[in-house]
C-alpha cells in the first residue's frame, strides 16, 4: 500500500492523488495537518531522504514568516518539534510505500518511474 502525505488543500497533493487514480495504484491520503506525523517517523523520513533540508520546504510562506532563531535547528528534537509547530513546513507530498521507500514532491514522470506504470 502506497500512503500520500500531504495537506487537502495543497494543489500537488491534488494532482499527485489524481495520478495515483488514474494509473489505479491503491493508496491513502493522510492530511498531516490534522493528523500529525509522530516524531519518530519524520525523524526516519529526513534520514532516508539524506537531512532535514531535503524534507524541509525553505521556499515557503510558513518558513520565510519563522523568526530567525527557529530557521537554524540544530538536533532532531528541534526539527521535530518545529515540523510539529508548523506541519506545512513538510515539503509535499511526502510518498511511503509497503516497502518503506520514502520520497518528496510530484512529477508525472517522477511518479511514472517510481511507480513503474505509465511508460
Amino acid at each position: 500500500m502506497t500512503t500520500l502525505y500531504g495537506l487537502d488543500n495543497c494543489d500537488t497533493c491534488r494532482k499527485a492523488r489524481n495520478w495515483l487514480k488514474r494509473f489505479e495504484v491503491a493508496h491513502e491520503f493522510v492530511d498531516y495537518r490534522a493528523n500529525r506525523v509522530p516524531p519518530e517517523t519524520l525523524k526516519a523520513w529526513a534520514a532516508q531522504l539524506g537531512g532535514w533540508e531535503k524534507l524541509v520546504n525553505k521556499a515557503s510562506t510558513t518558513w520565510r514568516q519563522l523568526p530567525e532563531a527557529r530557521k537554524s535547528p540544530a538536533s532532531d528534537p528541534e526539527w521535530t518539534l518545529l515540523l510539529r509547530e508548523h506541519p506545512a513546513l513538510v515539503k509535499r507530498p511526502v510518498v511511503a510505500t509497503a516497502d518503506g521507500a520514502v520520497s518528496v514532491g510530484f512529477t508525472d514522470n517522477g511518479f511514472k518511474q517510481r511507480f513503474g506504470v505509465g511508460k
